[in-house]
């Protein structure tokens, strides 16, 4: 497929982006940033300018195109690129920049025809995360279906574009999956960040106990690039097993006192439900930090 993929420079695109076009796929990578990876086309964009994003869309990917006699068309974006967090920049440019990048992302795909758009939402648009203070969901394991009330800038964000993204669905038909990303984990972080976790499991309560490889995230868009016709989507990104030690029993019984408990779950499965990335799209995250940290008891690789 003739991908252009936003954001391609950022934490999670740097790996995304070029797995993708290990898979086959032509890939533009529309940042402010380059990549400058060798199977990954760069282009300059400023997203919050719609000029620009559509005439990225509509333009030449790369020098070799110009030898057809015709300019292909893009048959999907992955749009990835936004401010990534809170304390970032402002609250308000935070949540413009956001809002209006995707909303020119999903208006020119859509008006040029391009009938797929995968696009990262967050963890963060169940109010936990960024919350000021303690917040527990309603109930665990936390699925789609779990209401999304967040109170900061970026998690908002994400919300308005979830729903942006199901209003641009529902005039076009077009397939739109919206991917809340739990928090990226790039292999090497595994040894430097996750020793205090496995101490100390309360560092990871506002994510969930969860977390996403940055591999098994490239497989869950490649499996959303794979299947066709299921319209507006919203999917859990995350790997099956939870960040810490603890067992899920210990965490209930510590963290999520008087949170419903809606099935039984087992003894190291992640709080952050990916059973509908699963079902529909074939997700099956692969990696673990338990493949680098062989002594979990003391979190020694």
């Amino acid at each position: 497929m003739r991908i252009l993929f936003t954001g391609g420079s950022g934490k999670a695109g740097k790996h995304v982006a070029p797995y993708l076009a290990e898979q086959g796929h032509q890939v533009t990578n529309a940042d402010l940033v380059p990549l400058k990876h060798p199977h990954v086309n760069d282009l300059r964009v400023d997203l919050t300018n719609a000029g620009e994003v559509y005439s990225a869309l509509a333009g030449t990917a790369s020098f070799d195109e110009l030898e057809l006699d015709e300019k292909p068309s893009y048959d999907a974006v992955v749009h990835f690129a936004a401010i990534p967090a809170i304390l970032v920049t402002s609250d308000a440019t935070t949540y413009a920049t956001n809002t209006v990048s995707t909303y020119n992302v999903l208006e020119a795909a859509t008006r040029l025809g391009i009938k797929k758009v995968i696009f990262a939402s967050s963890e963060t648009t169940y109010g936990v995360c960024f919350a000021q203070g303690e917040r527990k969901p309603l109930y665990v394991p936390v699925d789609e279906e779990h209401p999304t009330v967040p109170e900061d800038s970026y998690a908002t964000s994400k919300v308005a574009n979830e729903v942006t993204a199901r209003s641009f669905q529902r005039r076009t038909g077009a397939d739109v999956y919206g991917l809340r990303i739990n928090n990226v984990i790039e292999p090497h972080e595994y040894a430097e960040m996750f020793p205090p976790f496995l101490t100390d499991p309360s560092l990871r309560r506002r994510n969930i106990f969860a977390y996403i490889d940055v591999r098994d995230l490239g497989q869950m868009v490649q499996r959303c690039l794979e299947t066709d016709g299921l319209g507006y989507q919203v999917f859990n990104v995350a790997n099956a097993d939870m960040s810490v030690t603890a067992t899920t029993s210990e965490v209930i019984e510590r963290f999520y006192d008087g949170v419903e408990v809606r099935r039984e779950m087992g003894r190291d499965e992640t709080f952050y439900a990916i059973d509908k990335a699963r079902e529909l799209v074939g997700f099956d995250p692969q990696h673990s930090w338990r493949d680098v940290l062989d002594d979990p008891g003391t979190g020694r690789a």
